[in-house]
C-alpha cells in the first residue's frame, strides 16, 4: 500500500492581494499525474485545504474538480480541517463524499472513535484542528501558564485516547494519526497564522503515543522532521505562500507499507511553477537588474523590490514608484518594494534647537527644516516641495473648517 502525505493548500490565497489560483492548477495537475504514475492508494490532506473560512467559489470549484479527479483513480481520501478551515463548511458534504471514498473529517468527531478510519489493512487516525472549546473549559481567574498547559494537555489526550482505543481494537495493523497543529522546535515561515495560545501550547514529538507508526502533521510551510523522529513529519505546503519561503524545495511526502510496516518514507520534490525573487541595491542596480531579468519558470516570477541608498532623497522616491509602476514584463510582477536610507535623519526632533517646543513651530517652518538638511536637492526642488505643501496644508484647514 502507498499513502500519500501532503498538507496546507491554502486553496483561495492571494498573495500581496496576486492570485496563485494558476499556481494551486498546476500543482494539483502534477498532483494527480503523480497519483497515477506511483498507484497511490491513500492520500492524507492533514488540514488548511482552503485560505478562508468561506472561500471563493473558484477556490471550491478547484477542490470538488481535484475530488472528482481522484474518484477515478479509485484513491481513497481522507482530509481533516486545519485552522483557516470551516470545520462546518467542509463537513457539509462529507456524508456524499463517504460513498466515494472520501472521508473528511472538518472539525472534532463525538464520539471521538469517528475519527478512527481504517482501510483493509491500515488504521489513521484523521484529527483535524484541535480549536480551544474541543480542549478545555475556561476556568475564571486562571492563570496564562496553566491555560496553556492545558491546552497542551488537552491535545495529548485526544491523540492518548485515539491510540488506546487503536491499540485494542487494532493491534497488529500500522497506525498512522493526522494533525493540524504547532509542534515544539519547528521552524515557521511568515505566511502562517499563529494557533493554540500564539503557539505557546506547542507538543513535544514525545507526546505522540509511540503506537503511531507515522504522524502526517498540517500547520507549518516549511518540510521538516520532529523532534529528530522521522516518523514525525510536517509535509509543508506544497506552493509558496509568502516571500519568507522563496528558497524552500516543496515537496510531498510517500509512505510505503507492506507487511503491516512502513518500509519506506520517500520525498518527492513539487515543481517549481513559480519563482519568487529578491532584488536589491541602489536604485541604478535595482534598474539593472528588472531589465535583465529572466524568468525559468512555468508562470511569471514575482519579485521583491529593496533600495537601498546613502542619502535621503524624495526624487529617488519618487523616481522608484515611477519605476515600479511601469515595470511591464513577460517574465515577473513586482509584488512589493521598499527603499531606506542609510544616513536618514532618525526623527523630526533632531531638526530643531535643544529645549525649543515643537508645539510653537509651524508644519511649514518643521518642513522648511527638513528640507534644509538635505544637501542633494536644489533650491528649486525645494521650493517646489514647499509650494506642494503649501497646497495640501489650504487644503485640510479648509476641510477642518466645513
Amino acid at each position: 500500500m502507498k499513502i500519500l502525505h501532503t498538507a496546507d493548500w491554502h486553496l483561495g490565497k492571494k498573495l500581496h492581494k496576486h492570485d496563485l489560483s494558476k499556481d494551486h492548477q498546476l500543482f494539483l495537475d502534477w498532483l494527480i499525474n503523480l497519483i497515477h504514475e506511483q498507484k497511490i492508494d491513500v492520500l492524507l490532506i492533514s488540514g488548511d485545504i482552503f485560505d478562508l473560512a468561506n472561500p471563493p467559489i473558484e477556490a471550491r470549484a478547484m477542490y470538488y474538480w481535484f475530488l472528482r479527479q481522484m474518484i477515478q483513480l479509485k484513491c481513497k481520501i481522507i482530509i481533516t480541517g486545519g485552522n483557516h478551515d470551516s470545520a462546518q463548511m467542509l463537513d457539509a458534504p462529507k456524508d456524499i463524499l463517504q460513498l466515494l471514498d472520501i472521508k473528511v473529517v472538518g472539525g472534532t468527531e463525538t464520539p471521538i472513535e469517528n475519527e478512527i478510519v481504517v482501510f483493509e489493512n491500515l488504521v489513521v487516525c484523521a484529527v483535524p484542528y484541535l480549536r480551544d472549546a474541543d480542549l478545555r473549559q475556561a476556568i475564571e481567574g486562571e492563570s496564562g501558564t496553566s491555560r496553556i498547559e492545558n491546552v497542551r494537555l488537552g491535545i495529548k489526550k485526544h491523540y492518548d485516547t485515539l491510540a488506546v482505543i487503536c491499540q485494542e481494537k487494532y493491534p497488529n495493523l500500522p497506525k498512522i494519526a493526522m494533525g493540524h497543529l504547532y509542534a515544539n522546535g519547528s521552524i515557521s515561515s511568515e505566511s502562517e497564522r499563529e494557533i493554540q495560545i500564539g503557539n505557546l501550547a506547542s507538543v513535544e514529538g514525545a507526546d505522540f503515543s509511540p503506537i503511531f507508526d507515522y504522524v502526517a502533521l498540517g500547520h507549518i510551510h516549511r518540510p521538516q522532521i520532529i523532534g529528530g523522529n522521522e516518523r514525525i513529519r510536517y509535509s509543508g505546503s506544497p506552493i509558496p505562500l509568502s516571500f519568507s519561503e522563496k528558497n524552500d524545495q516543496k515537496i510531498v511526502l510517500i509512505l510505503d507499507i507492506s507487511a503491516n510496516k512502513i518500509q519506506e518514507i520517500k520525498t518527492i520534490e513539487v515543481p517549481k511553477f513559480r519563482e519568487l525573487k529578491r532584488i536589491s541595491g541602489t536604485l541604478e542596480v535595482v534598474k539593472s537588474k528588472l531589465i535583465a531579468f529572466q524568468n525559468e519558470a512555468p508562470l511569471k516570477s514575482f519579485l521583491e523590490v529593496e533600495v537601498v541608498e546613502e542619502n535621503f532623497n524624495p526624487l529617488i522616491i519618487k523616481e522608484l514608484n515611477d519605476c515600479i509602476s511601469l515595470y511591464d514584463d513577460e517574465n515577473a510582477i513586482v509584488l512589493k518594494h521598499k527603499i531606506s536610507f542609510k544616513n536618514e535623519v532618525k526623527s523630526s526632533e533632531e531638526l530643531f534647537v535643544e529645549g525649543e517646543n515643537l508645539e510653537d513651530i509651524s508644519e511649514k517652518s518643521m518642513l522648511q527644516k527638513r528640507l534644509e538638511k538635505e544637501n542633494s536637492l536644489s533650491d528649486e526642488h525645494r521650493a517646489l516641495m514647499m509650494e506642494a505643501f503649501t497646497e495640501l496644508l489650504l487644503m485640510v484647514e479648509q476641510d477642518d473648517e466645513n
